[in-house]
């Protein structure tokens, strides 16, 4: 068995597997209790007229 076909026996299985697991990590990060509004402050971001910016 070549290099070739040991990774793609890794990807179908193992590799699958550990694709799903940091997918269902991250969406559970992203709807985690109380970062709503975190992602609310970063939405309004595009909107600011920028006046907050030159007063620093």
């Amino acid at each position: 068995m070549g290099t070739y076909d040991t990774l793609r026996h890794f990807a179908d299985s193992w590799g699958l597997l550990a694709m799903f697991v940091f997918f269902l990590a991250m969406v559970l990060f992203v709807f985690r209790r109380g970062s709503k509004a975190r992602y609310e402050e970063a939405a309004q971001i595009p909107l600011r007229n920028g006046s907050e910016d030159k007063e620093q």
